[in-house]
């Protein structure tokens, strides 16, 4: 079946032109941009959960466990990010890009609202299916925006979430110093700030299709069967080690290390920080150098930092956290830009598909090194997981090669 275009098609004036569906030789940056600033807003509100944890711990007397899998509430509407990519792939889903802002800046905001662990796992689970909505479609939106250049598009918009991560934990721990737990509520209003400039900026510009639809699932289904075992087993590797630094890193901090709220907080706010270069450096260095070599590399390399930060003095530990993060946080736009190039006709569907396992391997993640960190400790769960990221460097020479753009 011929691959054929979306076109975005403003009500009242050609201001945002632009052919999306099709391989297209022009990089959009405005349309790349205002995407990103959508996931750089979206993704601050979503970074508020981590360096909450040690207070959320110490006032519900949780353990490691349980605190590390309220996360995993956020990461189970991942099951929906196929179903939505699907849909994305066929029909014009830009309010889900317009509104997640707001929806997921009202839902982490309220997290100081609610005083029991059932109802906290219930508005992470709200929370979890805005950070769906807004996921499955966006990376193959700018995709279909950036040309040949899709390994650039999705550095800009993993850095702009990587930002988030980095300034979400000291934009929370300031909510908190200024108005309390209970009173970070007040935070949401920027969200919706965001959602209403989105909403200027996208809502006239939709994205319908134009003619029949586009590839079908049987044209889908025998490329996933190449692709996605060995990202499967890439993911496994890597996923423990992820899943320890992002959501464990502030207790780590706190417990190991006798931080407080700040220092834990911007123990992560380093971490990201590091990983919006790194992000900005891989997925272009994947265009220009093949996504297989830079891949290779990240995934060697970042083992290693992870058990010198361990074993570290402290006056060690913040210099290794920027060399980790630029490490272990910039394979995530390769692996976006691979699964972009190998489903060009179901791209939205190809990225719902890689989320869902990505996130769903990361929640298993989540609750087994919680599992691991009550029985032996945090610094034993850490060094564990450093060594399992290793079985993820042989996935990479089973991925398909880059294949080339539809025209």
């Amino acid at each position: 079946m011929s691959d054929q275009p979306l076109v975005l098609v403003p009500e009242q004036s050609d201001e945002h032109t632009v052919e999306i569906g099709e391989s297209i030789s022009d990089f959009q940056a405005g349309q790349v941009a205002s995407i990103a600033s959508g996931h750089f807003m979206h993704d601050v509100y979503s970074a508020f959960l981590a360096p909450l944890l040690p207070a959320i711990q110490s006032s519900m007397g949780l353990s490691y466990t349980q605190a590390g899998s309220l996360a995993i509430f956020t990461q189970i509407p991942s099951l929906l990010n196929p179903f939505i990519g699907y849909i994305a792939d066929r029909v014009s889903v830009r309010y889900f890009v317009i509104l997640a802002p707001a929806v997921t800046a009202t839902l982490f905001s309220s997290i100081g609202l609610v005083s029991s662990y059932f109802a906290l796992a219930l508005l992470l689970f709200a929370a979890g299916i805005s950070i769906a909505a807004f996921h499955a479609p966006a990376p193959a939106m700018v995709a279909k925006v950036s040309g040949s250049r899709v390994g650039t598009g999705m550095s800009i918009f993993m850095a702009s979430g990587e930002l988030a991560r980095a300034l979400g934990p000291l934009f929370v721990a300031a909510g908190v110093a200024w108005f309390s737990v209970s009173g970070i509520w007040r935070l949401a209003v920027f969200g919706w700030m965001v959602s209403l400039f989105l909403y200027f900026r996208l809502h006239k510009v939709p994205a319908t299709p134009r003619g029949q639809a586009q590839a079908s699932l049987d044209e889908f289904w025998p490329q996933a069967r190449r692709v996605f075992p060995p990202l499967l087993w890439l993911l496994t590797g890597r996923i423990f080690m992820m899943a320890a630094l992002t959501t464990y890193l502030p207790i780590f901090v706190s417990d190991e290390r006798q931080g407080g709220m700040w220092l834990a907080a911007a123990s992560l706010t380093i971490l990201e920080a590091a990983g919006v270069a790194g992000a900005l450096l891989s997925g272009t260095l994947s265009d220009r150098f093949g996504r297989k070599r830079v891949l290779l590399l990240l995934l060697a390399t970042s083992p290693v930092l992870m058990l010198a930060f361990i074993y570290s003095p402290v006056w060690l530990a913040f210099p290794l956290l920027l060399l980790l993060g630029l490490a272990a946080i910039s394979p995530q736009p390769v692996l976006l830009a691979t699964v972009q190039d190998q489903f060009p006709d179901n791209r939205a569907l190809g990225n719902g598909t890689y989320l869902a396992l990505n996130f769903l391997v990361r929640a298993l993640g989540i609750w087994v090194v919680g599992r691991f960190s009550d029985a032996f400790g945090l610094n034993a769960a850490f060094t564990v997981t450093a060594f399992l990221a290793l079985i993820s460097v042989p996935a990479v020479y089973f991925l398909p090669g880059q294949r080339p753009q539809s025209t």
